[in-house]
């Protein structure tokens, strides 16, 4: 396999673990974060770059891992002012299949490739390399990232062209924000009945109720200290994105609703199960 050189831009609480583990596998790796400090950890092993049209320059593959809409739309005004033919981006981020869609046509009128790759897993997945990886793209592309998406992802699913990364991804997040509201009003509801919480979500999580995401947050909820994984303001943010690419049911009202509350009252940086919290008021 021809090595490539990888740049990563966005070393936020996802990208960080991400970009570790790239460097952690042996790749030739440069890092661009906008808060230089979060690129501090990289400066021993990989290249720490000033400014994204350098990564660009002196990156093949380049990943994004971005907050929102606005964030990718400026880095990749920035990338696309230097000469990328030839090289491939992987955005990472979750945004708008609208964004996604608009950037990918510009990464190909300027001759390079373009996936959505937004993952399913938090910072513990994305630490361990174990998070589900859905991909948008053309098929040369994605086998021509995948020998690097194996180290951050257990699976790699390849859901068709560009946009369906990003589809999946809302998908699944709209279920995730239906399921951590639903978890968060049992536990009050038991609550209020008498039942500790350590025994309600022992028999959620031993029973046919119980998933991947219900363990993830029974620690959190016992201990009630909802340090954010996977903030509330973040999944506010998928909800909103969701009912704008046509999730229009009776529960993204109530999810969109409630969320946003939760937002309005101060909660949007806690770990999105934190919206017990506001429902407890």
């Amino acid at each position: 396999m021809e090595i490539e050189k990888l740049g990563f831009i966005g070393l936020g609480s996802m990208g960080h673990p991400m970009a570790k583990n790239l460097e952690k596998a042996g790749f030739s790796l440069g890092v661009y974060n906008r808060t230089a400090e979060k690129a501090e950890a990289f400066k021993n092993q990989s290249v720490v770059y000033t400014s994204v049209q350098e990564l660009v320059k002196n990156s093949d593959i380049i990943f994004t891992m971005l907050t929102n809409d606005a964030a990718v739309r400026a880095v990749y005004e920035e990338i696309l002012s230097v000469d990328i033919r030839g090289k491939l981006l992987i955005d990472m981020s979750t945004v708008s299949p609208e964004i996604s869609k608009d950037i990918a046509s510009a990464v190909k009128i300027k001759e390079a490739g373009f996936i959505d790759a937004p993952v399913a897993g938090s910072t513990k997945p994305a630490a361990e390399g174990t998070l589900i990886i859905m991909a948008g793209g053309d098929e040369r592309d994605v086998l021509r990232a995948e020998p690097y998406l194996q180290k951050l992802g257990k699976a790699i699913k390849h859901l068709g062209e560009n946009g369906k990364g990003i589809a999946a991804k809302l998908s699944v997040n709209y279920f995730i924000s239906a399921l951590y509201q639903g978890l968060a009003e049992t536990i009050l509801f038991s609550d209020k009945l008498g039942i500790e919480r350590k025994d309600m979500l022992e028999i959620i999580n031993e029973s046919a109720s119980g998933s991947g995401a219900t363990k993830v947050k029974t620690p959190l909820l016992i201990s009630n200290h909802y340090e954010p994984s996977f903030a509330l303001d973040l999944m506010l943010k998928d909800i909103l994105l969701a009912k704008k690419a046509g999730a229009d049911y009776p529960l993204s009202k109530t999810l969109s609703e409630t969320y946003q509350a939760a937002h309005d009252a101060g909660f949007g940086e806690d770990d999105v199960i934190g919206i017990i919290n506001y429902l407890k008021q």
